[in-house]
């Protein structure tokens, strides 16, 4: 839980700090405003482009550890459930033979 917390920690402030390096580089470019506009918008594409490439990315490994979280939690339920069955047919064992009447001892 903690890797997915630091991971969108990661994820939201690549964002803003790109955003934030975009804003501070076109505030100070010698630009006229409709360079200026122009770059904006040029640069926002950019930046959706990655961020929807960052976005696909990341839910294809979620998905990916989705599955094999499944596939690993089938195969732990299978093997319990196997040892569960022969702790019974042991105890069933242990059980009869407590439980099995006491031959008389001949004298």
């Amino acid at each position: 839980m903690s890797d997915r917390d630091n991971f969108g920690s990661f994820l939201v402030g690549f964002l803003v700090g790109g955003i934030a390096g975009a804003v501070v580089a076109l505030l100070y470019a010698p630009q006229s405003g409709d360079e200026t506009r122009v770059q904006i918008k040029d640069k926002a594409i950019e930046l959706k482009d990655k961020t929807t490439v960052a976005l696909d990315e990341t839910y294809h490994k979620a998905e990916g550890m989705g599955k094999e979280a499944v596939t690993k939690a089938q195969d732990l339920i299978k093997t319990a459930q196997t040892k569960a069955s022969e702790t019974l047919k042991k105890g069933q064992v242990v059980l009869e033979e407590n439980l099995a009447p006491a031959k008389p001892k001949s004298k």
